[in-house]
């Protein structure tokens, strides 16, 4: 039985199984194995793969799960200690996985590490979607080490130390299977976006802690930096909501309640400004959808095991240090 277990969740994705698969292959050998969730293709990625990587262990899902329901459903076919998620968009690097598993070994209160994302097609800078590991501010916001919302820096080897962070990327994170799938894996009913960092939530209050390992290094094609579809202005704010509703602390939640409307209010008015109305019209149903939640979500936050404070949340808001000139990490934390 392999120890780690490097797992690509794919649909319709032979394109970029084609161009990423191979480094994945040949840089994923010994106490590895290579897995490709099939999330109910339609096009031939299984034929493709039959016919070019038979060694390559395929788990053909029924159906499409999304990311979090696929990797759910797929998790609960392997027997490895470790998990390293990786999307299908990613080249990885000799040696690329060591340094995470390493530092799994090394530190029993650690549940998940990543490795330092750069961008596939600008090789000397960060990648939006993960960077060198990822933190929250207090209304919700994501940022990390080489990105604040849409300025992302040249990786010079300023956020080269491995440190304790809020959130890894899903797009390359190396954790336990087993406490994985013992704090309820991602949250399903997100189908997509933001469902890492609510399960990295949900891990630190259970007591662990998440790390960035900068020694592992890949490159991300990723689509952070693409204009936002209305789907993917709807799926963000939407479960950013549900997230904060069900792991925030009781006053955290109550700022969020005061001036998350106003900030998600301006942020309609600009895409109208802009002539968006699709994106304006998304933050508004996002709304009405976690509203809706609200029972559910009661539930669910009642189900969080909280067994530690929650540390690496940004106390303050990353739009405004943003806005007055705060465009790199390290004049921020």
């Amino acid at each position: 039985m392999a120890r780690l277990s490097v797992v690509i969740l794919n649909w319709n994705g032979r394109r970029h199984l084609e161009r990423y698969l191979p480094s994945v292959v040949q840089h994923t050998r010994g106490e590895a194995e290579v897995v490709v969730a099939d999330n109910g293709s339609t096009d031939d990625s299984l034929a493709w793969l039959a016919e070019n990587y038979p060694q390559v262990r395929v788990i053909a899902l029924d159906a499409n799960y999304g990311f979090a329901g696929g990797y759910n459903r797929a998790l609960t076919y392997i027997d490895s200690e470790y998990c390293l998620l990786l999307n299908s968009d990613v080249e990885v690097t000799e040696g690329w996985w060591q340094p995470l598993v390493k530092m799994l070994d090394r530190e029993p209160d650690v549940v998940a590490v990543a490795p330092k994302i750069l961008a596939d097609k600008a090789r000397d800078s960060f990648e939006y979607a993960g960077a060198s590991g990822g933190f929250i501010d207090y209304l919700g916001y994501p940022f990390c080490r080489g990105r604040i919302l849409s300025a992302v820096e040249r990786d010079c080897g300023q956020y080269d130390d491995a440190r304790e962070i809020f959130w890894g990327s899903g797009a390359a994170l190396c954790c336990r299977r087993a406490v994985f799938l013992e704090v309820g894996g991602f949250d399903e009913s997100f189908f997509a976006h933001m469902e890492e960092i609510d399960l990295q939530w949900r891990m630190q209050l259970a007591g662990w802690r998440i790390m960035v390992e900068p020694k592992a290094v890949v490159y991300h094609l990723g689509g952070g930096t693409l204009p936002a579809s209305s789907r993917k202005v709807y799926l963000n704010h939407r479960n950013n909501l549900a997230m904060l509703y069900k792991c925030a602390s009781p006053m955290q939640r109550a700022v969020v309640a005061v001036v998350r409307p106003l900030t998600d209010m301006a942020e309609a008015l600009a895409h109208l400004v802009t002539l968006h109305p699709h994106r304006a019209w998304a933050v508004v149903r996002a709304w009405g959808s976690f509203i809706a939640w609200h029972r559910k979500l009661g539930r669910q936050r009642r189900e969080v095991k909280r067994l530690k404070k929650v540390r690496n949340i940004y106390r303050f808001s990353i739009i405004v240090r943003y806005l007055f000139g705060g465009r790199r990490f390290n004049r921020m934390m």
